[in-house]
Parts: C-alpha cells; structure tokens; sequence
C-alpha cells in the first residue's frame, strides 16, 4: 500500500464474511493464480497490524509458493487472539513477498569440517 513496501497486499476473496473463533485456523482463498520463472518464489507473511491488534497471522509462516504451483492462492489464518475475528470481503489478510530461490544439490559426506560453533544450538553464540 506503500511505495517503499516489500510486500504486495492480499486479499480475502470471500463471498460473505467469515468468523474465526479464538484458535480456529481457516484457509482464505485470494481469487487469483501467479506463475512465476523457475528459480523463484513467494512467501506468504502476516500483517503485522493484524497480529499486534489482534492475534491473527499465519501458518506455516512464511508460506512458500513454488513456481511449478499454478492453484489459487489461499493464506492459512489463525486466531491466536482472545476474541472472534471477523474476516471481511475484501480484506487485506497477508502480504506476498518474491526471492530468488538457489538450487541446491545435495552431497553425502561422512565427516563435516569443524567450525567454532560446531554442534551448538539454540542460543549456543549467547545472544
């Protein structure tokens, strides 16, 4: 909605609003389907006002579109907020953000080269 945005905007493509209770998840379909070059991809990510008013973001967060994907694209939404939630025709739900995507091929190997980290994990560099 901005100039300076990353994210495009998506919208509720409902016929009639839709409540979603405190923890109910739903999948809201958007009302259009994207193709885009191989070596790409979107991510779906929340609202951050939705989710700092009121509890609502997504799952499975951030979402991933392959580029082979050509179905209509649709947000998982859920209510970790205390209160229903009114989805409304038409509403702003998510935004869409494109990467490249690097192709990757995998090696098995029986050792890995040490580093300072090595094995540690979950808060191991103290920060």
């Amino acid at each position: 909605m901005s100039e300076g945005a990353s994210g495009m905007d998506l919208f509720a493509a409902l016929k009639t609003a839709k409540s979603l209770e405190p923890g109910q998840r739903s999948l809201i379909p958007c009302g259009f389907c994207l193709e885009m070059p191989q070596g790409m991809e979107a991510q779906i990510r929340p609202r951050s006002g939705l989710a700092i008013k009121h509890g609502l973001t997504c799952l499975n967060s951030p979402g991933t579109i392959d580029s082979d994907y050509r179905g209509e694209i649709q947000v998982i939404l859920i209510n970790l907020g205390q209160e229903n939630f009114i989805i409304e025709p038409g509403m702003r739900i998510a935004q869409m953000v494109f990467h490249q995507v690097e192709q990757v091929k995998l090696q098995l190997i029986s050792e890995l080269t040490a580093s300072d980290r090595n094995q540690g994990g979950f808060g191991s560099t103290g920060h």
